[in-house]
C-alpha cells in the first residue's frame, strides 16, 4: 500500500472515531460498545487503533503544509 492509500485509510479511521465521539456527545450512544461490548478485547483494540490513527494524522499537518510551498 502506498503512502497516499495509507493516508486515506488512516483518515477514514479518524473520521469513524470522530463520528463515534459525536454520537457519544449528542446521544450518549457509543457505537463501539454497541457493536463489540463494553471494554472487551475487540473494543479495546478498536479504541487503540483509532487512537494510533489520530496520532498518525498529526504527521499529515507537516506534509500538507509543505505541499503548498
Amino acid at each position: 500500500m502506498n503512502s497516499k492509500g495509507l493516508d486515506y485509510f488512516i483518515l477514514a479511521l479518524v473520521i469513524i472515531g470522530a463520528v463515534n465521539w459525536g454520537l457519544v456527545g449528542f446521544f450518549r450512544f457509543n457505537l463501539v460498545t454497541f457493536l463489540f461490548g463494553e471494554m472487551t478485547t475487540i473494543s479495546r483494540i478498536v479504541y487503540a487503533v483509532v487512537g494510533i490513527a489520530g496520532l498518525y494524522v498529526i504527521s499529515m499537518f507537516g506534509r500538507v503544509s509543505s505541499v503548498g510551498e
